[in-house]
């Protein structure tokens, strides 16, 4: 089985040669493919990527949904797997993907844990280890077959914010999640740059904002006046 491996980017050239060169050391990586799903970034993030063998899809809109769309149609693999750019997955994230699709699994993601000592973090982190919707997102990294990816018609585009949440919703209702016992490692600035209450309380508004129906561009726009947000 071949992954593609796709990590969408917005100014990220801080995080993706860590990224990359940690990718570029997995034990047979060659047989698979990474591709960078970039909005036009103004920084070096697609130089530093291309330099270290990434394929580069670009697009002039600024919406992970669309940028991960975008890739796929570029992609190879049997299997796509969503990494974002300040994520570090296990060593072992290729073989582990491969042997959970072997199993019959079409979708799933890892645990994660934060690179951070703060103990609220760290239970945060625990609760990873459960099915609930609340623990999800696209931080954990997601792996999906492709074939399971094209029949859900992929992200929906008009997504400006919770991506990962509307896809995985939508895939749980056709079949089973898994949720492989390791660990990412996912970067806390969302929590260092605006606090970790300030974040949570950001988190339960858009979710309860998402339950409710509210557009996209309302629950974008609530959480922006909330937090110091990238995209």
């Amino acid at each position: 089985m071949k992954l593609s491996i796709i990590i969408p980017t917005l100014n990220e050239e801080k995080n993706i040669e860590k990224l990359l060169l940690h990718l570029n050391s997995i034990e047979n990586i060659e047989a698979h493919e990474i591709i960078i799903a970039d909005g036009m970034s103004q920084d070096n993030t697609v130089q530093v990527a291309n330099a270290l063998g990434a394929k580069i899809c670009q697009t002039n809109i600024q919406n992970r949904g669309v940028q991960m769309n975008v890739a796929v149609k570029k992609a190879l693999g049997d299997i796509y797997y969503f990494i974002h750019a300040d994520t570090i997955p296990p060593k072992s994230c290729v073989q582990d993907v491969i042997s959970e699709a072997k199993k019959g699994t079409q979708i799933g993601c890892f645990r994660f844990r934060f690179d951070s000592k703060h103990l609220l973090l760290k239970i945060n982190s625990f609760c990873t280890r459960f099915p609930w919707m609340w623990c999800r997102g696209g931080d954990q990294s997601l792996f999906v077959t492709s074939a399971f990816f094209h029949q859900l018609n992929g992200y929906d585009e008009s997504c400006q914010i919770m991506e990962d949440f509307d896809f995985i919703i939508r895939a749980k209702k056709q079949t089973r999640f898994a949720i492989i016992p390791k660990d990412v490692l996912v970067s806390a600035r969302k929590y260092d740059h605006n606090g970790y209450f300030k974040v949570q309380i950001a988190n339960l508004i858009a979710l309860r904002k998402f339950k409710k129906g509210d557009s996209y561009e309302s629950i974008l726009s609530t959480y922006k006046k909330m937090l110091n947000y990238r995209y």
